[in-house]
């Protein structure tokens, strides 16, 4: 324990949230060492700069890193708190069954250096029960210590979890501000982890169980999925009735106790889209609302495909411009995303009539090779495109005025230009060779 009271700190898994987390706990003036199996991250981080985007993450990566509070390894390290923030994906079985294996290899890790005294937080999200999977290993690797929940006396390591619930884009501001559900083992391990979050956390940290901590993650965004996919429900009816789902909603939401939300192409990212499905696994007889809402935003990136596709076969030979890859908004994750899908799907069925605008890629993602599609601006792809497929909401596409897509076929899955109808290419549009 260094001075002041302020813990040695090891965040394992430096991607979106961990890095974040450790250059915010070591802000706080805790020495932190990020782990991450990654050479090139481990590298990049050690010279003060960063591998992901995030709005103020580099500077204060950078501040960090050169007073000496964060350095970055890909080995284990001794300390007084463990934060594990790695991947909870699902198991290639096609069944959507989660899988823990990152959280457990973290475990084993971990577990070489632990020692008396020590403090183990799990933030990735999870399904329930991996707090205590995570606790059974380490009590397998170290019967040397007493582990919480397991031995009638006083724990020797305090074990919890406490997930993060942050916006890409204002990751920074949340972690600092949002308040934390803090679920210990015991209530000995939730009061000692929230010991440590009051270092770094302005909200408001409230202490529960594990495993309800856990189930509160998933189900905020299984509400937000379920909410979301009334929205796209609600849009693909609306297309079958030739009506503007935009304008029943502007028009539903005027009602004092109605608030529907805007509909997409789909839900991406790693939370709303993956978290759902780990409720449904553990009780997937119960879990119909939940499971339905899932299907339903699956579902709408193949309607959007579909009339994507409709479009372009309407417009021969016309080049096509796909606007957008991220799942939400500025931001350079691609993860799960609606856009990243039907854009694919549509390279691979049009070749090099498409064209893909995304200002947060340098490159294609690598299932656009061999397509055909190029990466353009948005300035080019408006001069040589006569259709324009929104897939994205990017601030650069918003402020694009009507008449710089006069003419053009527009597909606007996001409902940023309401001004602009589905219509033949202008004649001014270069047409595909």
């Amino acid at each position: 324990m260094r001075g002041e009271n302020k813990p040695e700190v090891c965040v394992i898994g430096l991607g979106y949230i961990g890095l974040p987390t450790a250059a915010i706990i070591a802000r706080a003036n805790c020495r932190v060492t990020g782990i991450d199996v990654s050479q090139h991250v481990v590298d990049t981080i050690n010279r003060g700069e960063i591998h992901i985007e995030e709005v103020d993450l580099d500077g204060l990566v950078q501040g960090v890193v050169q007073r000496g509070m964060l350095t970055a390894s890909a080995e284990i390290v001794p300390a007084d708190v463990f934060v594990i923030a790695v991947p909870t994906p699902f198991e290639k079985d096609g069944q959507h069954t989660p899988d823990i294996s990152y959280v457990i290899a973290a475990a084993t890790s971990l577990a070489a250096v632990l020692k008396k005294g020590d403090c183990v937080i799990l933030e990735s999200t999870s399904p329930v029960g991996t707090t205590e999977a995570l606790r059974d290993r380490l009590a397998a690797l170290r019967p040397d210590l007493k582990m919480p929940g397991l031995t009638a006396e006083t724990p020797d390591v305090s074990i919890a979890y406490c997930p993060e619930r942050v916006l890409p884009g204002r990751i920074l501001e949340e972690l600092t501000h949002n308040d934390r559900s803090i679920g210990g083992i015991t209530p000995r391990c939730a009061r000692k982890a929230l010991a440590f979050y009051k270092l770094f956390v302005r909200g408001t940290c409230i202490t529960t169980d594990a495993r309800s901590a856990e189930m509160t993650k998933l189900v905020e965004n299984a509400y937000r999925d379920v909410n979301i996919a009334f929205a796209n429900e609600l849009s693909m009816i609306a297309d079958r009735m030739g009506l503007d789902v935009w304008e029943v909603i502007r028009l539903a939401n005027r009602h004092p106790r109605v608030n529907i939300l805007q509909p997409g192409p789909g839900v991406g990212g790693h939370c709303i889209a993956v978290d759902p499905w780990f409720i449904v696994s553990s009780a997937p007889e119960e879990a119909k609302v939940i499971r339905t809402a899932r299907e339903v935003n699956d579902a709408k990136m193949h309607h959007v495909l579909a009339q994507a596709t409709e479009l372009i076969e309407a417009n021969p030979g016309v080049p096509v411009a796909c606007l957008g890859l991220a799942f939400k908004a500025n931001i350079d994750d691609f993860r799960e995303s609606p856009a990243r899908f039907v854009a694919a799907n549509l390279a691979r069925k049009f070749g090099n009539r498409v064209r893909i605008v995304e200002p947060y890629a340098a490159e294609l993602p690598l299932e656009f090779t061999d397509t055909g599609a190029t990466l353009v601006d948005i300035d080019t792809a408006l001069e040589t495109c006569g259709v324009l497929i929104v897939l994205v909401d990017h601030d650069v596409f918003r402020v694009v005025p009507a008449e710089e897509r006069t003419g053009a076929a527009v597909y606007d899955t996001r409902g940023i230009w309401p001004d602009t109808a589905r219509a033949q290419p202008a004649p001014h549009i270069r047409l595909a060779s």
